[in-house]
């Protein structure tokens, strides 16, 4: 296999990723490390194909980290594999901390409900370290108004303003012209004064 080859084979693996055609890109990625095992573009690409399937957000969220830092850092490709180890091992100590049984992990897939949200506030004493310890690992799930409305207040209180206006602007539609979650907007705005 020339150079040429190796490249064309890595823009159909990368161009199959982007699409999220995980399980293609998958196959793409094996196929280029069983002639180059220890090219990092195909390791990482495996690795985050491998992610995809579980949680294409976080591929790809990963696969622009990489490409940002690749050209930068001599490690990019552990980073990657560390932090896609993290993302796990966390989902994993959340579900232990709340016992959330493993019938509801499934249920629930990458997200935890806005109940065990909660507790887990309660056991890390406040929002903001509870938020930032998931942000990246996993999703609340918010199942009702009320939950809503507490959840896009108290992002507001404790300074993630752009992340409450981008919950309100992406579910605003859902609630219609509901009063209560329009006055959210004022709510945030105020706290950004």
């Amino acid at each position: 296999m020339s150079k040429v080859s190796q490249e064309i084979l890595l823009q159909r693996a990368e161009k199959e990723f982007l699409q999220g055609n995980y399980a293609k890109a998958l196959r793409s990625y094996g196929l280029i490390l069983k002639d180059y095992p220890s090219l990092d573009e195909a390791k990482v690409g495996a690795y985050l194909s491998d992610l995809g399937d579980e949680s294409g957000e976080e591929a790809q969220a990963l696969f622009d980290y990489y490409q940002m830092i690749k050209e930068e850092k001599k490690n990019a490709v552990e980073i990657i594999h560390s932090l896609i180890n993290s993302l796990d091992t966390t989902k994993e100590s959340i579900y232990e901390l709340l016992d959330v049984p493993e019938e509801e992990q499934i249920e629930y897939g990458d997200g935890i409900r806005y109940s065990d949200f909660l507790r887990l506030v309660e056991s890390r004493g406040n929002f903001r370290q509870a938020f930032e310890d998931i942000m990246f690992s996993t999703k609340v799930v918010i199942t009702d108004k009320d939950e809503f409305i507490d959840f896009v207040t108290k992002l507001a209180d404790e300074g993630f303003d752009e992340m409450a206006l981008g919950y309100l602007d992406a579910t605003a539609s859902l609630f219609g012209n509901d009063q209560e979650v329009l006055a959210l907007y004022n709510v945030v705005q105020g706290m950004k004064k």
